[in-house]
């Protein structure tokens, strides 16, 4: 066991951090699948990069900005509508800003991204496996178990006939799905563009069943805004290959179903309805649940969470506030708007979320110049035997 655990790991560039890497490793293998465990490794990794690069981490002007915005929250949190609920919403920022300035000082090359991706479409296979059981099965976990897992599945899905396999909702499934299969689908056409030995074949095999399984649980989760992502992403990497077939074979099938979903009767919507299946224009025009009340709908949460930064555009209504408020006014339990933005304004008001957004932007704008050195000068890593990971 202990041999298998480090063929799976790789050298850090910097021999005093191998540590902590090791713990990112192990900890991101884990965490999807068994969280309980996979948490401490990237607590340990965290809390070795902080003691050791304490230093180097607050002088990175990127994350003054991340305190700048927690401190905003806390005060924030301070004259929310409900106080308690603001405050045990900080735990879903706060830590996440000090695991940034930690791992964005551990991670420093393309190597070590190439082998998180590497890891993250590994761990994903039991998460798949789980959601196929749960919906084609019944499979169920034991709730005395969730302790020990940090999950439960639920029979048939959540909401039922959505897969949603070790997290609480088929959404979150599909955010982790789209952001696996985007890494997973980029591994295969490395692996397929250098299929040459038998050692590179079974890794393509591998990849090919990765990808694929993760495919069909990503459309089993039925979620609109990830089906849209994981397309724009299929496109790039079609027009990356030069692969023009594809994105006009891929562009006319996606038209066919957006007119189907919302073109008007006279320019022949109905007709294409008989030839698209149901399941493609009734999700996106939102018709396959047609008898959800207005409080469900998208535009009812969207309106009510711009009315609620209107009122209070400094220093919005606190975190986790837009539940006890559209509650009082809806009378329907709804723990956020399904929009990003517009929830960030409300509860956290104009100011914070340009901040945030800004961070972000820049992060980006950073990753992007970096693409562009790091294809020339990037230092290589290599695993914990010694052989080499381009």
């Amino acid at each position: 066991m202990t041999k298998l655990f480090k063929s799976l790991l790789s050298r850090h560039p910097e021999k005093h951090l191998q540590g902590a890497w090791n713990c990112a490793q192990l900890g991101l293998l884990l965490f999807p699948w068994f969280p309980v465990l996979g948490i401490v490794g990237l607590l340990l990794a965290v809390a070795g990069v902080w003691k050791q690069e304490y230093k180097l981490i607050v002088r990175r002007p990127i994350n003054w900005g991340w305190a700048i915005l927690s401190i905003w929250l806390i005060l924030s949190s301070c004259f929310a509508y409900s106080r308690p609920d603001a405050f045990l919403g900080l735990p879903n920022l706060l830590p996440f800003f000090i695991f940034f300035a930690a791992y964005s000082t551990l991670i420093q090359c393309p190597a070590q991204l190439r082998q998180l991706a590497r890891i993250l479409v590994f761990g994903s296979l039991p998460v798949v496996i789980l959601g196929f059981g749960q919906l084609f099965l019944g499979w169920s976990g034991v709730e005395a178990l969730q302790a020990v897992f940090g999950w439960v599945l639920e029979a048939k899905g959540n909401p039922p006939g959505r897969m949603a396999s070790v997290f609480m909702h088929a959404n979150i499934l599909a955010v982790y799905l789209q952001m696996v299969f985007i890494l997973g689908l980029g591994l295969w056409i490395e692996a397929f563009q250098d299929a040459r030995g038998r050692l590179n074949q079974w890794h393509l095999l591998f990849l090919t069943v990765a990808v694929g399984g993760n495919a069909i649980a990503l459309f089993l989760t039925n979620s609109r805004n990830v089906w849209g992502i994981a397309f724009v992403a299929a496109i790039a990497f079609a027009l990356y290959l030069g692969w023009r077939w594809l994105v006009i074979a891929v562009t006319t099938a996606a038209s066919i179903i957006l007119w189907a979903s919302f073109a008007p009767v006279e320019l022949g919507r109905q007709g294409l309805r008989r030839i698209v299946p149901p399941f493609f224009w009734a999700r996106l025009s939102d018709q396959l649940y047609s008898d959800r009340p207005i409080a469900l709908m998208r535009k009812t949460q969207w309106q009510f969470a711009l009315s609620m930064t209107q009122e209070r555009p400094w220093i919005g209504w606190g975190l986790r506030n837009f539940r006890p408020l559209y509650e009082a006014k809806m009378h329907l339990a709804l723990g956020h708007p399904h929009n990003l933005i517009l929830m960030l304004t409300a509860e956290t008001g104009i100011p914070a979320t340009l901040l945030f957004c800004g961070l972000i932007a820049w992060i980006l704008a950073q990753a992007v110049l970096l693409l562009g050195v790091w294809s020339d000068v990037a230092p290589t890593a290599t695993n914990i035997n010694g052989i080499k990971i381009n």
